[in-house]
């Protein structure tokens, strides 16, 4: 999860610099918190949904446990 962090972080940030009214979790902020899985994330020169990228992530470390391959594929940062 780590390697995503900061997608989450720049969405959230761009949240809080937008919004005057945070005190309560709306259901605006909730709608734009919901999009972050959609996010276009890069892996290997190849886009694809941050949902789908976590996954290929989490595979790459599993063929690298079982010595199948030897680097985990982590996203562009933004």
């Amino acid at each position: 999860m780590e390697p995503y962090r900061p997608f989450v972080d720049l969405m959230v940030r761009g949240i809080v610099d937008k919004s005057s009214h945070l005190e309560e979790l709306n259901r605006d902020l909730k709608n734009q918190l919901l999009k972050l899985p959609t996010l276009d994330v890069q892996i290997d020169d190849e886009s694809s949904p941050l949902f789908v990228a976590t996954q290929r992530t989490a595979a790459s470390l599993a063929k690298c446990f079982a010595g199948q391959q030897r680097k985990i594929a982590y996203p562009v940062l933004p």
